[in-house]
């Protein structure tokens, strides 16, 4: 003779109600502890995100009215200044290069420089411009003239990746 037990409906209804609670808790514990590492491209009123690992920052020189170039990776919470393109010697030309060479008309200096943070200064007249894989981001374009621009490598929690407006 075989003896079956029957186990009530409320004891069944009540796992799967833990379990679904207990999944919905360690999402949300998920989405408010991940965060992605992205650039922050913030002006005064408004912020742009980049979820890329490296940008060019290029604009053309006020003096010598020539593209100057400057490539950037992100490594933890720093910017990486990895190296600097342009086509004259003038004002403001790095000189602590690790490396320097000439290729394409253009002089080239490796630097590989650690920074918290850039301080931008957003002109059309220089054509301040980001240029990322894919397409060049005028940044002249999203925020006001001679309005101060800061660039740093933050992470950003997830849940507020829906509010941002990524570039």
């Amino acid at each position: 003779m075989h003896h079956y037990t029957q186990v009530p409906k409320n004891t069944l209804m009540n796992n799967k109600k833990w379990f679904i609670g207990s999944a919905f808790l360690l999402a949300l514990l998920f989405l408010g502890f991940y965060r992605l590492p992205v650039f922050e491209i913030k002006g005064e009123s408004h912020s742009y995100y980049v979820d890329k690992g490296h940008f060019e920052l290029k604009w053309i020189h006020s003096i010598e009215k020539e593209e100057w170039i400057e490539r950037y990776e992100r490594k933890n919470d720093q910017l990486i200044l990895v190296d600097t393109h342009f086509k004259t010697f003038g004002a403001g030309t790095p000189y602590q290069g690790l490396r320097t060479s000439t290729e394409g008309g253009y002089i080239h200096v490796e630097l590989n420089m650690a920074y918290n943070e850039l301080n931008v200064t957003s002109s059309q007249s220089v054509q301040t411009t980001i240029v990322l894989e894919d397409r060049d981001v005028l940044l002249y374009e999203y925020f006001d003239d001679y309005e101060l621009i800061t660039i740093k490598a933050v992470e950003l929690p997830l849940w507020k990746i829906r509010k941002g407006d990524f570039l």
